[in-house]
């Protein structure tokens, strides 16, 4: 027989090591949502970078032009505009020369809207990988967010080779103080485009023709926002409607720091600045709820 005293000794030592056991991570079956894993994010980052690589290379790797397409897409969308809104229609730029006031809120527009529209399918997108590997699902949007940053800081690049040359031609084109909240109104299209992705990414697990409907929605707001024509230019019976889009502070303050035409608006900028955090905040929460089950639905 063996020794009784040596077994008790083995089980109170294994029942020891249990104790002790510290995880990385624990997969719970409920969870608050209100717990939104901000810290298992952050332990995954170098997921989330190699998901940025991904679309980088994945979505250029068999086109023609690859990369250029960055300069591209708003140099031909600025051509267009300048022709049919500055020489057709006659609308103001209030003084900035038509290309580059159309090239500003071309790069700035994009960046938001690219980050929505791609957002706002995670979830139809990625169903199979979500269903068999677990990560932190909120890495797939942020990822999206931080490879249209790539894409941005290219085109912002063209912008300020542009804006170089009007200045060398001596073209009124005047930056001034504000351009150092620039950082602060990019931040801002993020969290923004971000937060309006999560609500409809989430609300597509069950309406599933959603997706058809952004793709059209984010072309018509674009015309409710100051890309083609300074907020000025609006009639005073809609300027405060399209005031109440939270992108149209975000891009006047853009152009007038870059550009010096047209003017800042404290009090657009300050709402622009509380609708985008809120926004935010109310998308983490609803993505964070609905990914718990969206297998189920999706």
């Amino acid at each position: 027989m063996g020794d009784p005293t040596s077994t008790d000794s083995y089980k109170d030592s294994s029942a020891n090591d249990v104790h002790i056991q510290k995880w990385d991570l624990e997969i719970k079956p409920q969870s608050s949502v209100f717990d939104l894993h901000l810290k298992d994010v952050w332990a995954y980052r170098d997921l989330l970078w190699l998901l940025v690589r991904r679309d980088f290379v994945s979505f250029y790797k068999q086109t023609i032009f690859g990369p250029l397409w960055f300069f591209i897409q708003p140099i031909f969308t600025t051509l267009i505009f300048t022709f049919i809104f500055s020489n057709l229609a006659k609308i103001s730029t209030n003084s900035a020369p038509a290309p580059l006031f159309y090239m500003a809120g071309t790069v700035a527009w994009n960046y938001f809207a690219d980050s929505l529209t791609k957002t706002s399918t995670v979830f139809k997108d990625n169903a199979p990988i979500f269903g068999k590997v677990y990560f932190p699902r909120l890495i797939m949007p942020i990822s999206i967010v931080f490879s249209n940053l790539v894409k941005f800081g290219v085109q912002f690049i063209l912008f300020i080779i542009m804006m170089a040359y009007y200045l060398f031609l001596g073209n009124k084109v005047e930056p001034n103080l504000y351009i150092l909240l620039f950082p602060v109104v990019i931040t801002l299209m993020a969290i923004l485009g971000l937060g309006v992705g999560l609500i409809i990414t989430a609300a597509t697990t069950k309406y599933r023709d959603l997706a058809f409907v952004v793709t059209f929605g984010i072309q018509l707001l674009m015309y409710a926002t100051p890309v083609i024509y300074p907020l000025s230019a609006a009639p005073v019976k809609y300027r405060t409607i399209i005031a109440l889009n939270p992108m149209s502070g975000l891009i006047e303050t853009f152009r007038y720091g870059f550009l010096g035409t047209g003017q800042f608006y404290p009090g657009a900028f300050i709402y622009s600045v509380v609708a985008s955090i809120l926004i935010f905040l109310i998308g983490l929460i609803v993505f964070n709820k609905v990914e718990k089950n969206f297998v189920d639905t999706v």
